[in-house]
């Protein structure tokens, strides 16, 4: 049976928007489907770190970032007497070329990321549509949708009016309440870890006054708070909900503005844009893919606030997930491959959920005594320069499509992050992404294709493989040649041994060879990762 689409998406948020330009750029014909008729006016996230910034700017939004965001620049926690017990500092420029975290206003980027989804030719975003019924069939899934006025059903004469939309698979990025996973038969797990916290989107009417720290974290038991950038000319504020205190009594606008009363900020001389009580949870679905059908987003996990990781990690699992669909809608790789969503993205996820746990457990103290404890700890740690944050496990992919030793765990550099940097490429000078390009990337210090039969050069090409070498020549103008500008690439390679690098097109590291004669076998170990059985078509 022929589908209108390879994929429907359920959300227009950021989540599902990137999904669905992360299929589009590559060929597919995508549905979103979004029950609100007009995208949701106010603030939510206000915070992404260097690797979703590469994301969002592979996806062609390079040119509009810097006017939506700013860099974080710092963050800071104090404790009630208004002691400094750690101060982070954050590099203009990170591991991905962009700053290490940024600052936004949420529907500045989700007016971009549609503004981008709409200029594809393969996306239909279908606002005013909610999804009631899915029956999956044996080559995709049928979706029921019924108009909505978002909030209150629209009815025609008493009832509303239904259409069914098919495609080959549905990918749920509908919030924590997802009607996709509700369809689903996997279980959550659920970490206990529950705060009400009210939160303050404010506008002062005066762009220039100078917040020091830009990002501040109390950590006072009288009352835990935050006071943040919310993006470019906006202010966020947060407060935890203390023993006694009702929700309707936080929620109340009256109370914002009291307890913006010791910042300077009042009505005279800011705006309030909203005010919300919102329950921060630590918790995840166990599947993510279930047949045809498969969570991203909140839809997925949801997570405190602490770490500024619940968007980012939204926008990974579309990363992680796009490319393994083409792939597998393409005939390039077996079905299984999408298996491996959910054991890379929940190894990720975990790893994020816990740091904001544990940030959250610091910080939502309300016991006098056990936070002085906490402060002369992270006090103590300080002056012995101890890294507080130390013991947390770093953010790499274990499991998975990845190179492997003989004892099945990962094969270093494997599952690492790949760096990008500054590059000269066939006149084009950018980042590596702008200049060059995503998708499977064989970045070696000679020319990998040399080492390639014509058969394993064919399936490159077939996936989309770039054979690139790296060189710190100024006048190498070869079709394969990147000119490493900044020294990104080649110093690293140097230090750790390598001869080469394959990184997939989420930028993680598949594996990577001592020298060129290895080559052959790691382009081989992807081949087969991805389809054992395949031939080149």
């Amino acid at each position: 049976m022929t589908y209108p689409y390879d994929v429907l998406v359920v959300g227009a948020g950021p989540v599902g928007l990137t999904t669905a330009i992360q299929l589009a750029v590559r060929g597919r014909r995508v549905g979103v489907v979004e029950r609100w008729p007009r995208p949701y006016p106010l603030p939510r996230a206000v915070v992404f770190d260097h690797e979703i910034a590469r994301v969002l700017a592979s996806l062609g939004l390079a040119d509009v970032l810097p006017a939506l965001s700013e860099p974080a620049e710092d963050y800071e926690w104090r404790n009630g007497e208004g002691r400094t017990l750690l101060r982070l500092a954050f590099d203009d420029t990170g591991h991905s070329g962009w700053p290490f975290m940024s600052v936004f206003t949420q529907p500045c980027l989700e007016a971009a990321l549609e503004e981008r989804a709409r200029a594809l030719p393969g996306i239909d975003v279908l606002r005013g549509w909610e999804a009631v019924d899915l029956t999956e069939e044996p080559a995709g899934v049928a979706l029921t949708v019924a108009e909505s006025a978002g909030d209150r059903p629209l009815l025609r004469n008493g009832e509303r009016e239904h259409r069914t939309w098919r495609a080959a698979y549905v990918v749920g990025c509908d919030g924590a309440n997802s009607f996709v996973r509700s369809r689903m038969r996997t279980a959550m797990t659920d970490l206990g870890f529950r705060y009400d916290w009210l939160v303050l989107d404010v506008v002062p009417h005066d762009r220039d006054r100078v917040w020091s720290p830009r990002n501040l974290q109390v950590c006072d038991p009288a009352r835990p708070s935050t006071v943040v950038s919310g993006g470019p000319g906006r202010r966020r504020w947060e407060f935890m909900r203390l023993p006694g205190e009702t929700v309707d009594e936080l929620s109340r606008a009256e109370t914002a503005w009291r307890l913006l009363e010791p910042w300077d900020v009042h009505p005279g001389n800011a705006t309030l844009e909203r005010h919300t009580v919102y329950t921060f949870q630590a918790r995840w679905a166990d599947t993510w893919r279930e047949g045809r059908l498969l969570l991203a987003g909140d839809a997925a996990h949801q997570m405190p606030p602490f770490a500024g990781q619940g968007m980012c990690s939204g926008i990974r699992d579309a990363a992680n997930l796009g490319w393994k669909l083409d792939l597998v809608l393409s005939g390039h790789a077996d079905e299984a491959l999408l298996d491996t969503y959910t054991t890379e993205r929940s190894q990720h996820l975990r790893h994020a959920i816990e740091l904001s746990v544990h940030l959250g457990r610091i910080i939502c103290e309300p016991d006098p005594a056990a936070a002085a404890e906490r402060d002369a700890r992270m006090l103590a740690d300080q002056r012995a320069r101890r890294d507080p944050l130390a013991g947390m496990p770093p953010q790499t992919l274990t499991g998975g499509l990845l190179v492997r030793r003989a004892d099945g765990s990962p094969a270093e550099p494997a599952g690492e992050l790949g760096r990008q940097g500054r590059v000269r490429f066939r006149g084009r000078t950018g980042l590596f992404d702008q200049a060059v390009g995503t998708g499977f990337t064989l970045l070696a210090v000679e020319d990998p294709g040399r080492v390639l039969d014509s058969d394993t050069a064919a399936w490159c090409e077939l996936v989309g493989m770039r054979l690139l070498r790296i060189t710190d020549d100024p006048t190498a103008d070869g079709p394969g040649d990147v000119v490493d500008l900044d020294g990104t690439y080649l110093p690293h390679l140097a230090q750790a041994g390598l001869g080469a690098l394959l990184l997939r097109p989420d930028h993680y590291v598949f594996g990577a060879a001592a020298h060129m004669e290895d080559v052959p076998a790691l382009v081989s170990a992807l081949r087969d990762g991805l389809s054992p059985a395949s031939p080149v078509r």
